[in-house]
């Protein structure tokens, strides 16, 4: 048992060394899919907010790195990982992962092309893995400017999205129930830009309502407060929503220097939000 699960580690960091040639960010993980190294704090008496800060392993997605020789050490300090995983939503792919699950009879797939029909989008060819049971992840690229988040069953029973902040199991993995493999015609492939009627669907508000309170889009108002109310790590998700509500109801010129005006003032720089009003203006269908 110890000679397989050293053979599995080797080839485990052999594919994560692969998909760090690649630009993604990788950590090793256990059988179990869950990152390999313990948090550095967890003995701590109270919770403690870290992200790598401290200089030690056992951050989680926060460890994925795409220098070999970190990844080497990060293997070296977890030599029972068997599998590793790939951090969503860092450059240069800004990776966004569909996973269409099979348990309790769902029918992701089904589910997925229904979605697809409704809202007008088409999956391109990219990089899809398929897991030990049944289920399949695809791989998909979104903007720069654009935190998409992770959710469970929000599309739709059965399917999951990994975005920033978190991670997908990568192919050559070695788990409990298997091993994680690259789907036939896919292996060649680059993560495939997220379909804008697709790429919607997953930037809702961040917190609150899905219509910002008081005054309605008509006019604006509620939408430049919804961008204002933002924190920090929501400031471009809000600003985004926001300009495509702007632009959904025929205001989004009108409301262009409100909202870069909002923006500035919750602390994105102008370069930012105009790049990512423009980002909503493309995705409605109008110029920016």
């Amino acid at each position: 048992m110890a000679t397989t699960d050293r053979q599995a580690t080797t080839l485990a960091l052999a594919h994560a060394l692969s998909a760090a040639e690649r630009g993604l960010a990788v950590i090793p993980l256990t059988r179990t899919k869950l990152p390999a190294l313990r948090s550095p704090h967890r003995d701590h008496p109270h919770p403690v907010r870290c992200h790598g800060e401290c200089g030690r392993f056992g951050h989680g997605v926060y460890d994925a790195s795409t220098d070999p020789a970190r990844i080497r050490e990060l293997f070296a300090a977890a030599p029972w990982a068997t599998g590793y995983g790939i951090a969503c939503g860092l450059p240069p792919h800004h990776l966004i992962g569909i996973d269409l699950d099979t348990k309790s009879g769902t029918d992701a797939l089904a589910a997925l092309r229904a979605l697809s029909s409704r809202h007008r989008f088409a999956i391109p060819p990219t990089v899809v893995v398929l897991t030990p049971s049944g289920g399949r992840h695809i791989w998909l690229c979104g903007p720069p400017d654009i935190a998409v988040p992770n959710s469970a069953g929000r599309l739709a029973p059965g399917i999951d999205v990994r975005g920033a902040g978190g991670y997908l199991v990568g192919p050559g993995s070695r788990t409990d129930h298997g091993v994680y493999g690259t789907a036939p015609g896919t292996t060649h492939l680059t993560p495939a830009p997220c379909p804008q009627g697709l790429l919607r669907l997953l930037i809702p508000p961040s917190r609150g309502p899905l219509a910002p309170p008081g005054p309605t889009a008509a006019d604006g108002r509620g939408l430049v407060q919804f961008v204002l109310a933002a924190h920090k790590g929501q400031r471009n998700t809000r600003l985004f929503w926001a300009a495509c509500r702007a632009y959904d109801n025929g205001i989004g010129p009108a409301l262009l220097a409100p909202l870069l005006e909002a923006a500035r003032a919750c602390g994105l720089s102008e370069q930012e939000a105009r790049a990512t009003i423009a980002s909503a203006a493309r995705m409605t269908g109008h110029h920016p």
